[in-house]
């Protein structure tokens, strides 16, 4: 099929429904429940956008005859990197960035780890053949142009036990036995976002804590999101069925988030990648690298919403007539250096990158980690100067039912701004509410806290892994050389 429409995303999602929960009930039609039927078609426009001439090129590349979404090109050149990093910031465009996991960020994941299959025929993988499975995987879900869920974390339960200490040894997913067929698993992972999507990759945990160096917790494996056993309890909605104009963001990009439930469920052989192997499991998305194509995608995804929050502040601004404030300005001037950080780390990565032992051209670890401990830490500043630029404007919102209602007229007069009707003013307000202090909003503030793990882990793990040696010794250097020391 390769590069597929909106159209077939939906058919897909129809004729194969995840098992999914919400609000007690199970949801037999994503594409129709109001929970999900808003983001399943806004899903089905981001496909679309890879049809659309303006952006085919860009959004696909060709090879042997077919085309493929960009997000799947196994980049050989710094200038493969450079298309899809545009690939990646015209689909998050289309969301204002708040598709926190769109699919072009797990399409990442499985390109990275699928041209490193060789990782995982270590141990009892070449004897299982995990790594031809792996490979496999990720030529089936190009090929299908597949969108990805996923699930890493244990439920918290007890943050000080290990997996296998805890009341059930199955609280956290692991494997109950092996049979002719397949693996059988149970247990539950969080946190999975976007579970709507038609397959789930429970790729290898990088906090795995057992005793020994084997443990039923280590497993890697694909699934679709409907299988036997399988089920995702989604959080509650924020997508009310409002309308769009009153929430522009909620009422379109709710992804969703759910635990995953796996009761006793069949793993196929061919969809094991790994097993067992602790160290492996640790490991695997650093040395297939696959971690830093994710983050390459969050870069970019980051540069978008970050224009995104830099338009909406100085919509704000514009619109009600604050720009000769100094006060203002060095709000605004702080969204305008977040932006050129970002967009600057970007181009270092790419600068930076190189050929990994697998032949496939990687992004430079160096500004990526930095981005991915600067945003989280950053972005709270985002959604605060939003709220103390738009003050009590973004309080005081009446509804489009409201505007059309019997104070209509009142509204128009009195919410007025200098530069805007009070339409104009309200539909942009409105935004900048969903954005920082709705529920969506919220969630989005601490999404992105967390969106790439503990912020201390990932700022302990940047000290581990930068190399800071030749910076001390240069210091060395300086104070062993020679001092030049004036004559009297």
């Amino acid at each position: 099929m390769g590069a597929r429409t909106g159209q077939q995303f939906l058919d897909r999602l129809r004729q194969n429904p995840p098992n999914l929960y919400v609000d007690g009930a199970r949801v037999e039609d994503p594409t129709t429940h109001p929970a999900t039927r808003n983001v399943a078609h806004s899903l089905a426009g981001l496909y679309d956008l890879q049809h659309d001439p303006r952006y085919l090129d860009l959004l696909t590349f060709e090879e042997d005859g077919e085309r493929y979404a960009t997000a799947f090109l196994v980049p050989r050149t710094k200038d493969d990197l450079r298309k899809i990093g545009a690939a990646h910031r015209v689909r998050a465009d289309y969301s204002l960035g708040t598709l926190g996991r769109a699919p072009d960020y797990m399409n990442a994941n499985v390109m990275a780890a699928g041209m490193a299959s060789a990782y995982f025929d270590q141990g009892e993988g070449q004897e299982r053949h995990f790594g031809e499975h792996m490979r496999r995987y990720f030529e089936y879900v190009r090929a299908n142009d597949l969108c990805l869920t996923h699930a890493l974390t244990n439920p918290q339960v007890n943050r000080s036990k290990q997996a296998s200490e805890l009341p059930d040894p199955y609280i956290a997913l692991g494997i109950v036995e092996e049979t002719a067929a397949g693996v059988i698993v149970r247990g539950a992972r969080m946190l999975a976002t976007l579970p709507i999507a038609d397959e789930i990759l429970i790729f290898p945990s990088t906090v795995i804590k057992e005793n020994g160096d084997r443990s039923r917790y280590a497993i890697g494996f694909g699934l679709p999101t409907d299988t036997p056993g399988l089920s995702f309890q989604c959080r509650e909605p924020f997508d009310l069925g409002r309308d769009t104009e009153d929430h522009p963001l909620s009422s379109r990009f709710d992804e969703q988030d759910a635990f995953v439930i796996f009761d006793d469920v069949l793993v196929p052989w061919e969809r094991v990648f790994l097993m067992y192997d602790m160290t492996l499991a640790n490991q695997a998305y650093a040395k297939t690298d696959a971690v830093l194509h994710m983050a390459y995608q969050v870069v970019n995804q980051k540069i978008s919403k970050t224009g995104a929050f830099l338009g909406v502040a100085q919509g704000i601004v514009d619109t009600v007539g604050s720009g000769q404030f100094q006060h203002v300005q060095g709000k605004v001037s702080e969204i305008i250096i977040t932006l050129e950080i970002m967009k600057a780390l970007e181009v270092a990565a790419v600068d930076g990158a190189q050929l990994n032992a697998y032949g496939v051209m990687t992004p430079a670890r160096g500004p990526l980690d930095a981005a991915r401990n600067y945003y989280p830490a950053i972005y709270p500043r985002l959604n605060e100067i939003i709220q103390l630029l738009g003050a009590s404007g973004i309080i005081m919102m009446p509804s489009r039912a409201d505007r059309e209602g019997p104070l209509g007229h009142f509204i128009e007069k009195h919410l007025q701004a200098t530069n805007a009707t009070a339409e104009e003013r309200l539909k942009l307000f409105r935004l900048a509410w969903d954005l920082t202090l709705s529920s969506f909003g919220a969630r989005q503030n601490l999404y992105e806290k967390h969106f790439f793990g503990d912020p201390i882990r990932m700022s302990s793990a940047l000290y581990e892994v930068y190399d800071k040696q030749p910076y001390v010794q240069r210091i060395r250097q300086f104070l062993d050389q020679p001092k030049a020391v004036a004559a009297d």
